[in-house]
């Protein structure tokens, strides 16, 4: 039992998935594992272990922003001896060519924010995917026949602001896509030798202000998930 996490010891899995969203942790787990079991609900963010092609996996929400998922993850990797934790979500896509549905394998994550620097006195703007899932992610999904971009997304810790242009950090680092989360979770597994990568499936494009329908967005996932799904298998496999 951590600080913010009720599970105890053994009921975390050594792979998670993490969604923001507490309710599509639930959607997740509920959908694709067997033998399933809600081993946290404080604060009403959900994890549930549970088996999936055999696998025991994690299922567990990270809510919104760098300093919401940089606790969990941290607690994660550093009081349940998780080994990999694969963030799920969605993304603003800042290019026209970047439609609706496109899913990013994360190569790099770029940011504003003094997450990394003051937790870890990590410096710099851009911290990488962290140990071999990426890899595992790409691999899998080749195997599986799915489309993946790779690329640099930037983890704004900002959704709303007065000047609408995009930040710097977008042209420096030719960005793909916005999120919010990326980059606090590379920081904690580079400071703690973890493992960390992230999947994202665009939901909207800035440029054009297209967006999937509150109502669409949960079957529009489905194709991410089970790629992240496959490939925590993978991983676990590799250990």
């Amino acid at each position: 039992m951590s600080v913010h996490i009720s599970a105890k010891a053994g009921e975390i899995a050594p792979v998670v998935l993490m969604p923001g969203d507490p309710l599509r942790a639930k959607y997740i787990a509920e959908k694709w594992l067997t033998d399933l079991q809600l081993v946290s609900s404080t604060r009403n963010i959900f994890f549930y272990t549970g088996k999936y092609k055999g696998a025991k996996i994690t299922i567990g929400a990270s809510g919104m922003g760098c300093p919401s998922i940089g606790i969990y993850s941290y607690e994660l990797f550093n009081e349940y001896d998780v080994e990999c934790i694969i963030r799920i979500g969605t993304a603003g896509s800042y290019h026209p060519h970047i439609k609706l549905y496109d899913v990013i394998n994360v190569d790099v994550a770029c940011s504003e924010s003094t997450f990394a620097k003051y937790a870890f006195d990590i410096d710099g703007s851009a911290i990488p995917h962290q140990g071999k899932a990426y890899d595992i992610i790409n691999q899998t999904a080749k195997e599986k026949g799915t489309t993946l971009l790779n690329g640099a997304i930037h983890s704004s810790d900002i959704f709303y602001r007065k000047n609408m242009d995009n930040p710097a950090i977008v042209s420096e680092y030719n960005c793909l896509a916005v999120e919010m989360e990326a980059f606090a979770l590379f920081a904690n597994a580079k400071y703690l030798g973890k493992t960390a990568s992230t999947l994202l499936t665009i939901s909207d494009v800035i440029p054009t202000q297209e967006q999937i329908s509150a109502d669409a967005r949960e079957k529009s996932l489905n194709p991410m998930i089970e790629l992240a799904l496959d490939a925590a298998v993978n991983f676990q496999n590799s250990l």
